[in-house]
Formats: structure tokens, C-alpha cells, sequence
């Protein structure tokens, strides 16, 4: 199984879908991310701002962002070689290193809310 490994930029939070405007290539890739985790997939999504650690720990990312700078963020790896920087995977190329159907990778997860209407005050 191919590990793939993502350093992002420094975001607000951890995903970078927060906020009144969504970048809609960091949705589709936080949808992908989260429904391979759901499949027990090995990927990984490190943060700048939230996981700075992750980026001194990695001697190659360490390395990169030393002589690249952060302006070439994201950085991609896939079983720890560099794949790309300064963007993100396609769908096509998840679903290639992934060997999972773009459909399944890219599926928006259902949400299902509960409210409480017996008594209580907000």
C-alpha cells in the first residue's frame, strides 16, 4: 500500500476549510483525505501552522522547505519521494497511487443532525 503524505501550508486550521470563503481544491482534497482514513489508508495531512513539528521532524520535508520556501507548499509525498509540489494530487492521480475509484474517493460525506426540541433553554 502506497503511503502518501501531504505538508500544508500554514492554515487556520487543520483541513483549511474553515471560515466565511472554503477553497474548494482544500474541500475535495479534505473529502478525499478523510474517506481514505475511513478506509484505513495510510495518508497523512501535516499543517504548518497547527503540525510544525511534523515539518522539522522530516529530515527530506526539512530539507525542501529550507531550499524551496514555504510558497511551494503543499508538498506531496508518496512512501516518502517527493511527488509535486506547490499543489495538490488529482483525483485521477489518488485514484492511481491509491488503486481506489475516484467516486469513492471523492464522495461527500452524509451528515446526520439530531436536535434536542424536549425542554432546555439555550
Amino acid at each position: 500500500m502506497e503511503k502518501i503524505e501531504i505538508y500544508d501550508p500554514a492554515m487556520c486550521c487543520e483541513s483549511g476549510i474553515c471560515g466565511p470563503s472554503i477553497d474548494p481544491e482544500l474541500l475535495r482534497v479534505s473529502f478525499i483525505v478523510k474517506n481514505l482514513q475511513n478506509k484505513n489508508y495510510p495518508i497523512e495531512r501535516h499543517n504548518l501552522s497547527s503540525d510544525p513539528q511534523a515539518f522539522v521532524d522530516n529530515i527530506h520535508v526539512n530539507e525542501i522547505l529550507n531550499s524551496l520556501g514555504v510558497n511551494k507548499l503543499p508538498y506531496v509525498f508518496l512512501n516518502g519521494e517527493l511527488m509535486m509540489t506547490n499543489r495538490y494530487p488529482t483525483n485521477e492521480e489518488f485514484a492511481d497511487w491509491t488503486g481506489e475509484d475516484i467516486g469513492e474517493l471523492t464522495k461527500k460525506p452524509k451528515v446526520r443532525l439530531s436536535l434536542n426540541t424536549k425542554g432546555g433553554s439555550l
